[in-house]
């Protein structure tokens, strides 16, 4: 399975205490001589910013990229008059309107919209009381000033000038002790640069997903298709799927509730909040890599279909078994998906107590189940007649079938056609 490496970047911001209340999160990108680790933002803003969303949502997880404090993100013209923007969580984030963003009526009636929806508003890198963008005091609520470009004298001016607005005021790129002196006697409340720390790089992995994959899950939902064809194709995509699981996780969607299958996850987050998600990962996408022929994608998933089509088989009448055992069986690889610890993979996710303990203890019907289709895949007959025996009313001929349809369904799914 192909990966590629999904880095962060955050820089805290600090109160005039010292105590920690965010990150700012930063795009960062590898290169073929390793990690970049360059502050200077890169020209396509909106690419950078949906990295950094694509991230911290559903790559790292809010609580490994913010723990319990607020997160700011940069978010140009087309970011913020975008509804992709909602899939971060307002009680979460800070957005950031930069420089380069044009004011218009447009712009003006975007940012009344998503603060009356609870986003908080900064505006970034403000170094002159002539940036046009103060015409938007009313309606933000923080003012990020660049001490740096501004200098001691224009960075007291314009403290001076924006205390009457009554907005909180951040300095940002303090890198002395002096500088900070000067901050804290000119009134500003927040505090972020070099001084304090340099950003911190938060590593993840990531498999390589197909944007054809997405942008079909796309489609779906646009013709309304309903519940069982979007299902149907996540589950095609163990990739995508586990990444919407991570995007329930994170509360993005404004829930936190233990999954045990496909469909539940989408009831839970709901198609235009999942809809919103696809078009960030459209967003992000810098190539047009496909992950669905991968060896690795195509053994999950005629293990997934190959336990569910066993549960089936066995208690015919608990569809949920069937639908909990291909959840199992798409999760089962997860550690080789993510290239990382399986404890470590399934921390993020939205998991119910049966499929986690199938996963990490191979215990329960689920864990029986899973068994079983390895010891299929390794051709251990010893194993696979214990564990018949454990499923009572399970055959070696029952096993057999299910495994030819199975790798029949993956085979069908690999088509360019799917």
């Amino acid at each position: 399975m192909r990966h590629e490496e999904v880095l962060l970047g955050r820089q805290p911001v600090l109160d005039r205490g010292g105590a920690l209340v965010a990150y700012e999160l930063l795009f960062r990108e590898a290169d073929e001589d390793g990690p970049a680790a360059s502050l200077e933002r890169p020209l396509d803003d909106l690419r950078a910013s949906s990295q950094v969303m694509a991230g911290a949502l559903v790559d790292i997880g809010l609580s490994d990229s913010l723990g319990p404090h607020f997160g700011y993100v940069n978010a140009d013209h087309s970011l913020l008059m975008d509804d992709v923007v909602s899939v971060l969580p307002p009680d979460r984030f800070v957005l950031e309107v930069l420089e380069t963003t044009p004011v218009d009526t447009a712009l003006r009636e975007r940012l009344a919209e998503l603060r009356s929806l609870g986003y908080q508003l900064a505006l970034d890198d403000v170094a002159s009381l002539a940036d046009p963008r103060l015409v938007l005091l009313p309606l933000v609520d923080i003012v990020k000033v660049d001490t740096l470009l501004a200098g001691a004298e224009g960075s007291a001016r314009l403290a001076g000038e924006l205390a009457r607005s009554g907005k909180t005021l951040l300095a940002e790129k303090v890198e002395t002790a002096t500088q900070f002196d000067a901050a804290l006697r000119d009134g500003f409340e927040l505090f972020q640069g070099f001084y304090f720390a340099h950003p911190q790089l938060l590593r993840s992995r990531r498999p390589i997903t197909s944007a054809d994959a997405v942008l079909r899950l796309l489609a779906l939902i646009e013709e309304d298709r309903g519940l069982d064809a979007l299902a149907d194709k996540l589950r095609h995509h163990p990739d995508l799927a586990t990444r919407l699981l991570r995007l329930v996780r994170s509360g993005a969607a404004g829930i936190r509730h233990a999954v045990d299958s496909i469909p539940a996850a989408i009831q839970l987050v709901g198609t235009r909040q999942i809809s919103r998600w696809a078009q960030l990962l459209l967003y992000a996408f810098d190539d047009q890599r496909s992950a669905l022929r991968d060896p690795l994608v195509q053994q999950v998933g005629t293990r997934a279909r190959m336990m569910e089509l066993i549960a089936a088989d066995w208690r015919p009448d608990d569809e949920r078994l069937g639908e909990q055992a291909f959840m199992t069986g798409m999760l089962s690889k997860i550690d080789v998906l993510f290239g990382m610890p399986l404890g470590e993979a399934l921390k993020e996710l939205p998991l119910s107590a049966p499929i986690r303990e199938a996963l990490l203890e191979r215990s329960g019907k689920l864990g029986t189940l899973l068994q079983l289709c390895e010891a299929r895949e390794r051709f251990d007959e010893e194993a696979i007649r214990r564990l018949c025996r454990a499923l009572r009313g399970i055959s070696l001929a029952a096993v057999a079938r299910a495994e030819v349809d199975a790798a029949a369904w993956t085979l069908s799914i690999s088509s360019p056609v799917n």
